[in-house]
């Protein structure tokens, strides 16, 4: 096995001014290739220390990732130390320079001195691109070790790993260690469900097939790994196995989103979707506008937290307050129907609900919610029980939403197994 090893730099991370999620994501990737971090050391923004640290590590390690340290102020001395360690002069690289230059074209930047900093590498190093940021990665081999210098920022160091230091990690695996996942999303199944479904239904799973799980909110990921070409066919009949047991669970196979999956469905259909929303508070149109493209999709969303403003905006009448409430399935209907009627959307989620910790009644406790999804001419309800802290609840409520709108473009008909978990159990 390949000996990997991650030396990451900043004061930030020493002090706890900021989480290290870098070196969980560094390790999470590198599993998926079957390979195990042997060693993780964290040390500040000291030259000193950097040197020593990677004069050490680089003697035992097959490969050392460095993270942090590229950027174009003082503090930034990755580049500085591997010079040192390597006993190369620091010079200006044509192919960074070029790469920085390019960078500040396209965000109209002037190339500045301290800018300048990050195409100062050390000579006759290996550049790789940042396809996000202005700091080049860069590569050297010391004492048989490859030495791989990636940028602290998050979003650039997993576009960099994944586009091209991955890939190049596993062009370097013997066929026998050549590790392949396959991953599928669920939503509305707990880990614990899930696999007293998978022991039920499959109670001789192949040991050579690894059968992982990653708990997220909201949705949860199933992870199939093999660790062997010989293995690949078993492990593709248990995929079609697990995707037959779970159905209309699966809302993605290639890492999607619960609101990047409805907005691709809505775009596929060349439909159009609002919002009319109170306890979520605006999360569901959130979560659709984050998504590139929804603008195809998403012209208005309404979020209606008072009793005034649902009825200015989405046309809900004061009488179905009164007699009602607003946590009520005849005040979600008339929600999402003003919804649909002011924005001209083709489909229309509402949402109103108790999010707590306080304004619940023992008709209506804190976790009621009310649903209505669908279009003008076929409105959907349904009532749910889902006590939780109130982010949690403002979470799963407003993917909840979205979901239901999932399986109506899907034409699904079964009904969610969190439906039956989570209907109001007083009627």
């Amino acid at each position: 096995m390949l000996n990997v090893q991650l030396l990451l730099t900043g004061n930030e991370l020493m002090s706890g001014d900021i989480i290290d999620t870098n070196s969980v994501f560094i390790a999470r990737e590198l599993k998926n290739l079957g390979i195990e971090l042997t060693r993780k050391v964290t040390v500040g923004d000291d030259i000193k220390l950097l040197i020593n640290e990677m004069q050490q590590l680089s003697q035992y390690a097959d490969i050392l990732i460095v993270n942090g340290g590229l950027g174009p102020t003082v503090d930034d001395m990755t580049a500085q130390a591997l010079a040192k360690v390597t006993g190369k002069e620091l010079t200006i690289h044509p192919t960074a320079l070029e790469q920085l230059k390019l960078w500040c074209q396209r965000r109209s930047y002037k190339l500045t001195g301290p800018n300048m900093k990050q195409a100062v590498l050390p000579a006759g190093c290996d550049v790789v691109f940042n396809p996000l940021g202005s700091a080049p990665g860069f590569a050297m081999n010391h004492n048989d070790c490859q030495i791989i210098c990636t940028p602290g920022v998050p979003a650039e160091l997993k576009a960099m790993l994944r586009e091209q230091i991955l890939p190049g990690i596993a062009k370097t695996l013997p066929d026998e260690l050549q590790t392949v996942t396959q991953k599928m999303q669920v939503f509305g199944l707990g880990e614990s469900g899930l696999q007293k479904m998978v022991d039920e239904q499959y109670p001789n799973w192949p040991e050579e097939i690894e059968l992982g799980f990653r708990a997220g909110s909201p949705l949860l990921e199933i992870k199939l790994t093999s660790r062997s070409h010989t293995s690949s066919t078993l492990r593709e009949e248990c995929y079609q196995n697990l995707k037959q047991l779970l159905g209309q669970h699966i809302v993605s196979e290639n890492g999607n989103s619960m609101a990047g999956k409805v907005v691709e469905l809505l775009t596929e259909n060349n439909k159009t979707i609002t919002t009319a929303e109170s306890c979520t508070g605006g999360i569901i149109a959130s979560l659709l506008t984050g998504i590139a493209g929804s603008s195809n999709v998403f012209n208005a969303g309404f979020v209606t937290y008072s009793n005034k403003m649902k009825t200015k905006l989405t046309q809900v009448s004061e009488d179905t307050l009164n007699q009602h409430g607003a946590v009520s399935e005849a005040v979600v209907i008339e929600m999402v129907k003003g919804a649909l009627q002011v924005s001209g959307a083709d489909y229309g989620i509402a949402v109103s609900g108790i999010a707590g910790p306080d304004g619940g009644t023992k008709e209506k406790p804190v976790g009621t919610v009310w649903l209505a999804w669908g279009d003008k001419a076929n409105v959907r309800t349904q009532r749910l029980y889902f006590p939780s802290h109130r982010n949690h609840f403002q979470t799963f409520i407003a993917n909840t939403g979205l979901d239901l709108i999932r399986r109506l473009l899907l034409n699904f008909n079964d009904q969610p197994k969190y439906v039956i978990e989570r209907q109001q159990q007083q009627r």
